[in-house]
């Protein structure tokens, strides 16, 4: 089934190029390799691939510029694997528009792992609009949220926050990109408001708010929501 799925690898040095190219290629995927970001823009552009894996240290162009030329024109996801592991490197990178972000080095079933859910996303169809995982049910079109069999209220905001985190169920939403969605785009880059929703809907969906099972923090970078079961 993978070998349909073209992936692009933006990574200029040998051996985790090799590395990921033979891991990959095990795993039944295509893959073009790009070593500058030049090389890449121009793949990306001829070749329209499935999903692209970036390196943001390129010999010729830093990678956050790839990233954002990139977005300019398409919406393929994008991976960002890299030996950055500061919060403020992830963000920005986020909030560029990568849709997750991979720390080297990596288990390599952790990187499959984060393919396969960018991809999913990618060709995401929710059937009526439902978002389920667990015992928590979503009903996008009739706005409905179920626990165990029982209805939850919650607040507008707090609904707001809990369908745009089950629309991108899998993927990291940074803070600053949930206050804009939610808030507006003027919006002040205060978290407290949103840890305060975010504390008030777990308190309702959450067996134990101290260890979530729906809505995951990704500490100084945003939320994660599992992936839905309903796919």
């Amino acid at each position: 089934m993978n070998a349909k799925v073209h992936i692009l690898l933006i990574e200029d040095e040998k051996s985790p190029c090799t590395y990921i190219t033979a891991l990959l290629g095990k795993n039944g995927y295509n893959i073009t390799t790009a070593m500058t970001g030049r090389e890449a823009l121009s793949l990306a552009a001829s070749l329209c691939p499935d999903l692209i894996l970036l390196d943001l240290r390129l010999p010729d162009m830093d990678g956050f510029l790839v990233l954002e030329k990139l977005r300019s024109w398409s919406h393929v996801p994008i991976i960002v694997v890299s030996v950055y592991s500061e919060e403020q490197e992830k963000v920005r990178a986020l909030d560029l528009g990568a849709d997750d972000y991979v720390t080297k080095p990596f288990y390599p079933g952790e990187l499959t792992a984060r393919i396969r859910t960018a991809l999913r996303h990618s060709r995401r169809h929710m059937p009526n609009q439902i978002y389920k995982a667990g015992n928590l049910e979503i009903n996008l079109d009739k706005r409905t949220i179920y626990l165990d069999g029982q209805q939850i209220h919650l607040t507008q905001i707090e609904y707001q926050l809990l369908s745009l985190l089950a629309e991108n169920a899998g993927r990291v939403l940074t803070y600053n990109a949930i206050l804009r969605r939610i808030w507006g785009p003027y919006a002040e880059e205060n978290n407290q408001i949103l840890r305060v929703n975010m504390a008030n809907i777990r308190r309702k969906i959450e067996q134990n708010p101290a260890q979530p099972q729906y809505v995951f923090t990704e500490v100084g970078v945003g939320y994660r929501m599992r992936e839905n079961e309903n796919e």
